[in-house]
């Protein structure tokens, strides 16, 4: 790079990789009474398995059929700093591991002695750790449960930002290993730094897509020393690759950038949905980080799955969203974190929504619409399917949700009218109750029970349900995670022969049966009208 009060841009395919103690951050390992859970229950015990065994965790990293196991894809050579990040961990995050320690005997005990009388007398009984932050309650069948008054865990030892750092690197199209059991060690390639998600100086990098600062001056926003400064002049170039028809000047207009996001826009609006964006524009085959607007107004959040809110992609665009629109949760349930909490305690802009409440635009309106399913059958509510109106159109964003009870999507119909567009998943056979959630369970159940319980969305009839009911003119389904820059997050592997293809081409078969314009998409779309 130049001299160092030269304008520079930063390169469209810098990307950040945030980082809870070293672990890819996704809601699960910031929120911190999951954090603590899946810290205890899951990352501590997969690092204790692999530095027992290295090469079988390298082995199964690299079986195609064992993609996205718990398996830490880390060369032999470096299991000593496995190691030391191992002792750190128990070292420094005493305090989380013991709060994990008290859910557990908390849970035993209501579970011996909360037996349909006061609860007052178990408080005294509760471990310290505990203490003000649970409220003991039963439902109206006396089942016994505690609810964590979740924004005081937030100002406890439990939640400590010091856990938070960053890799800046580049994006080379090779895939990453898999965000939820590989931690990211130091490497020459990457800039390596330890600050918390809210540091203002990543704001002021990211803006340096779209205005030109100087190194001098992110050096002195991210506080760099002399080496870590060389390593961020590689991220920068002298010029934007902006695209040029990032803007519309009429009508309405939607992008499909691949996975579950959209860019649905007009002259006066910008909205994103699930943001998972590429930052690789070598291929032209996607749209990237380059075709987003200078202003998103919204941000769209479904659900709380790590590829639905994507901090590689969202921090990054923080400085340009004007607020991020999420379903509220049930508060206080170990399962159903706090979406709103999780995205504030990291410096977004939030807007909280219940079914059927409105934001409304100038020229349209977003309406949160019932989410069913696809949550393992466990009780989280925050979730949510949208319908957005604008530029006189209607699109129905259908995420992950089930149509396992069609007559809602009539009711949704008679509540908000026909829906011309309608976006749908359907990953139908999707992970068991155990890939996602076994950290947070504090009673063990069978593999039987958890194959059961699966991440699943709709199958060829629950999809044909839901067009039937909205009366929508089209659909669109989701690639879900076919696209080649998702892999580390996704790690899905499908064939011609796979069952979830096979329900697509069976729905699309009953679209074209009943005149209804359908596509499966991949890598990119565009809409005009």
């Amino acid at each position: 790079m130049g001299l160092p009060d030269e304008p520079v841009f930063l390169r469209s395919n810098a990307i950040i990789e945030p980082l809870v103690d070293r672990f890819f951050a996704w809601m699960h390992i910031i929120a911190p009474v999951q954090a603590s859970m899946n810290l205890a229950n899951l990352q501590v015990p997969l690092l204790e398995s692999y530095l027992q065994n290295p090469q079988v965790h390298l082995a199964a990293s690299r079986n195609p059929a064992l993609r996205g196991g718990y398996f830490v894809n880390i060369e032999e050579s470096r299991s000593n700093e496995v190691a030391d990040l191992l002792d750190g961990i128990k070292r420094d995050r005493a305090d989380m591991l013991t709060f994990a320690a008290a859910v557990a005997e908390a849970e035993s005990m209501l579970e011996q002695q909360a037996t349909g009388f006061d609860l007052t007398p178990l408080y005294p009984k509760l471990p310290a750790a505990l203490n003000g932050l649970v409220e003991l309650a039963y439902d109206t069948n006396n089942q016994p449960s505690m609810r964590y008054i979740e924004p005081l865990v937030y100002t406890s030892p439990v939640y400590d930002r010091g856990r938070q750092s960053v890799q800046l690197s580049l994006d080379n199209g090779v895939e990453r290993p898999f965000i939820l059991s590989t931690p990211r060690l130091p490497g020459p390639d990457v800039l390596d730094l330890p600050r918390r998600f809210d540091h203002p100086g990543l704001d002021a990098l990211f803006a340096a897509r779209t205005a030109p600062t100087t190194l001098a001056a992110l050096r002195e926003a991210l506080e760099l020393d002399d080496a870590q400064a060389a390593q961020l002049a590689t991220l920068l170039s002298d010029r934007p690759s902006l695209a040029p028809d990032r803007h519309i000047d009429s009508g309405g207009r939607i992008r499909y950038f691949g996975h579950a996001c959209l860019l649905l826009q007009t002259p006066e609006v910008a909205i994103v949905t699930d943001p998972f964006i590429s930052t690789d524009n070598r291929h032209g085959d996607r749209y990237t980080i380059d075709d987003l607007p200078d202003r998103i107004d919204y941000v769209l959040i479904t659900h709380g799955h790590q590829d639905h809110i994507v901090l590689e992609t969202l921090i990054p665009l923080r400085h340009r969203i004007g607020a991020v629109v999420v379903p509220r949760s049930s508060r206080g349930n170990m399962c159903d974190p706090s979406i709103g909490l999780y995205l504030k305690a990291i410096g977004f802009n939030v807007i909280e929504v219940d079914d059927f409440d409105e934001v409304p635009f100038e020229g349209g309106r977003i309406v949160a619409t019932p989410f069913l399913g696809e949550h393992s059958d466990l009780d989280i509510r925050a979730k949510s399917t949208f319908i957005v109106q604008l530029a006189g159109a209607s699109a129905f964003i259908g995420a992950d949700s089930s149509g396992i009870d069609p007559v809602l999507y009539r009711y949704i119909r008679n509540h908000l009218g026909k829906v011309d567009m309608a976006f749908l998943g359907m990953e139908c056979d999707g992970a068991p109750l155990t890939w996602l959630y076994q950290g947070l369970l504090t009673r063990p159940v069978t593999k039987k029970m958890s194959d059961s319980r699966k991440l699943s969305g709709s199958n060829a009839k629950q999809a044909a349900d839901i067009m039937q009911e909205l009366d929508a003119d089209e659909a669109y389904i989701y690639a879900m995670g076919e696209e080649s820059w998702q892999g580390h997050v996704m790690a899905t592997t499908y064939t011609e022969d796979t069952y979830q293809l096979k329900q697509i081409d069976e729905f699309l078969g009953w679209c074209t049966d009943h005149g209804i314009t359908a596509e499966h998409l991949f890598n990119k779309r565009e809409w005009r009208w």
